[in-house]
């Protein structure tokens, strides 16, 4: 499975919403996640550039774009930023790769 790693903005509106009734959306965001195929691995609040991040599983993009169209349509947040991650053990793999693949190679200029 793929691991992904989403970040987003919370909508003023939303804050607004959390501010006059305090909520925890962990157990809403993991709900979504599922109906989209995917697993929700960790949900944080942050502070900086964005105002949450969410750690998830999944066996395409395509599930997790809908989970994210969703939550976007939802009005609540925005500026949805995804970063897919690999353990390191998998990326020793994708460097085996590389030298295979490699191997006769000639990059341009050369």
């Amino acid at each position: 499975m793929t691991i992904y790693i989403t970040q987003g903005r919370y909508t003023n509106q939303a804050i607004q919403g959390f501010v006059a009734k305090p909520e925890d959306r962990a157990d809403a965001v993991r709900k979504l996640m599922t109906a989209a195929g995917g697993k929700m691995i960790a949900y944080y609040v942050t502070l900086g550039d964005y105002d949450f991040m969410v750690i998830s599983e999944g066996r395409n993009l395509t599930n997790l774009m809908g989970a994210l169209m969703a939550a976007a349509a939802g009005g609540g947040v925005t500026d949805l930023k995804t970063t897919v991650a690999m353990t390191s053990a998998d990326a020793k793999k994708a460097m085996a790769r590389a030298k295979k693949a490699g191997a006769g190679f000639r990059s341009a200029g050369n």
